[in-house]
């Protein structure tokens, strides 16, 4: 008798079972990698670390930032001050050359064009502090040009723009002052002279100056004097004659013990 055995099914239904099982793990342990790649693509890493696109892209921004900070900031401030001293430094050279130009011309007695010279320089020089000496110095020189040249009201004010750049400026103010004393201002001559001696104790030369012009400068004044008691009687005459009478009928006389005077009335 022939027995059949039948063949038993859970072996197969195990094995699919069991490849459904691993199909199913392996298709979740795909997705589980697909997942996490696309989680890392994105930029979420579930471990921590960045990947290398993140890296790169941070390091580049960290590297820029670094590249901006290290070059120093131009300061155009300076580039402009730079500038200027260099266009100053021109003008001054400039000017200092004007100025020997005009110191040649004036030595060969061509003084109204050493003027120019010397005017030239001041409208090259610039007006600042760096400049103030040869401003002093070529003011000062076109006042002794128009010392040479008679001109002594445009001496005394060139002398005097000379004397507000450097009050200290001894030729300035002896120029000044033999221009004063050419028109007979005597005073201000002897002012002049008086602040020479205050810079320079020294100075024998400007001793006699004024010796010279005190007796000058009194002379003066009692000119003046004359001048205007003579106005003043005129003055008076001409209102005293209406009356018939005039300044000649009236005689100061001065009190020995006060100084004062009395006037008494004559015919």
């Amino acid at each position: 008798m022939v027995v059949i055995e039948t063949v038993p099914t859970t072996t197969t239904e195990e094995n699919i079972t069991t490849k459904a099982a691993t199909t199913t793990t392996a298709t979740t342990a795909d997705h589980s990698s697909s997942s996490k790649d696309t989680a890392t693509v994105a930029g979420y890493a579930s471990d921590g670390f960045e990947t290398a696109s993140e890296s790169e892209v941070i390091d580049d921004e960290d590297h820029a930032e670094h590249q901006q900070q290290s070059v120093p900031p131009i300061d155009e401030s300076s580039e402009v001050v730079s500038n200027d001293e260099e266009l100053e430094q021109k003008a001054v050279a400039q000017a200092n050359d004007a100025k020997l130009e005009g110191n040649k011309l004036f030595a060969d007695g061509q003084y109204e064009e050493a003027l120019l010279k010397y005017e030239l320089a001041l409208q090259v020089a610039p007006d600042m502090p760096s400049s103030t000496e040869i401003r002093s110095i070529c003011h000062s020189n076109r006042g002794t040009c128009f010392v040479k040249l008679g001109q002594y009201k445009d001496a005394i004010t060139e002398c005097s723009k000379a004397l507000e750049l450097n009050p200290k400026y001894l030729k300035a103010l002896l120029r000044r002052g033999e221009a004063h004393e050419k028109l007979e201002n005597f005073e201000e001559a002897i002012a002049d002279m008086k602040k020479i001696l205050e810079l320079d104790e020294s100075n024998v030369q400007v001793r006699r100056t004024i010796s010279h012009l005190e007796p000058l400068a009194a002379a003066k004044r009692e000119k003046m004097k004359e001048e205007m008691i003579g106005k003043l009687k005129e003055m008076g005459n001409s209102v005293l004659g209406r009356f018939g009478m005039s300044i000649d009928n009236f005689k100061a006389v001065q009190d020995p013990k006060t100084g004062s005077y009395s006037i008494s009335f004559q015919r």
